[in-house]
């Protein structure tokens, strides 16, 4: 089951930045305003021509290392509909930071998320919330029970973080999806804005070749789209859709509609389909 079809052009996915969430230190003490945001910049996204959005709960710094609790459990849900109402027919995904793929599936099941995104699949990295390994094996197994339509699109060498192991990125993105069987590879730069080095994202095409759906985790912006995106499917983008530009600002319509007309004219051949590649028969 594919959640969506791009008619060969780059997949162009928003994200929606949560406020800080109940529990979190920056928290301030009312969900309605964080959610009030959210649908915002969820409507935002969808006007300005998005294939689809992905949640996080970006607010949440210092994020747990794997399981959040309850209460961001239980606010994401909430978040979720709310971006689901304010963007009509846009899939969804989410992204349960740092590292909690269990807690996205188990959204994804009970919003009707299409995908999920996971920041370390397969493994280790060395992180400021200590290390962090892939848990595909879980993963999956989960997966196919709770949720087998959904995708897992899976960070390589994610950023702000350092791989402990040392292995190159091409071993990496091998390791994520013909071991780990992710459904797509995200490649980001070193942090949150930085894009990714274009060289190494050729090298990482080349490598796999087309079979691999490879998505853009960070960085990519109105100046440096067609060039990054020569050698991958698409991007995820925030910060660069932002008003001026600026993480914490609204989504400026305006800026999405001009990185969309500017993904429509990247040359190449793209992949005019994502989803999960496993799943189980009559399991729909």
């Amino acid at each position: 089951m594919h959640f969506l079809r791009t008619d060969q052009r780059p997949l162009f996915i928003g994200v929606v930045h949560l406020g800080a969430l109940p529990g979190a230190p920056r928290y301030g003490g009312a969900l309605a305003p964080v959610l009030e945001l959210a649908a915002a910049d969820a409507a935002a996204y969808a006007a300005g021509g998005v294939d689809a959005l992905i949640v996080e709960n970006f607010g949440d710094v210092p994020f747990y290392a794997d399981s959040v609790p309850p209460e961001t459990v239980a606010a994401m849900a909430l978040a979720l509909a709310r971006v689901g109402e304010a963007a009509p027919g846009v899939p969804l995904g989410v992204n349960v930071l740092r590292n909690d793929a269990r807690s996205a599936l188990g959204l994804a099941a009970a919003t009707g998320a299409a995908f999920i995104r996971v920041n370390v699949h397969t493994g280790t990295m060395a992180t400021d919330q200590g290390l962090l390994q892939g848990r595909a094996a879980e993963t999956l197994r989960v997966r196919r029970s709770l949720a087998p339509a959904v995708a897992i699109l899976a960070d390589v060498h994610v950023k702000h973080a350092v791989p402990l192991a040392g292995e190159r990125l091409i071993d990496a993105a091998h390791d994520a999806f013909d071991r780990g069987l992710a459904d797509g590879l995200v490649l980001s730069g070193r942090a949150t804005g930085a894009p990714p080095d274009a060289a190494l994202v050729h090298e990482v095409r080349a490598a796999l070749g087309p079979r691999v759906p490879l998505l853009l985790g960070s960085g990519v912006d109105h100046a440096n789209a067609a060039a990054l995106l020569a050698a991958a499917d698409g991007a995820i983008v925030g910060t660069a859709l932002k008003t001026g530009g600026v993480l914490a600002a609204p989504v400026d319509p305006a800026r999405v509609r001009a990185l969309r007309e500017t993904l429509s004219t990247v040359p190449g051949t793209f992949l005019p389909q994502y989803g999960a590649r496993h799943v189980p028969p009559n399991s729909l």
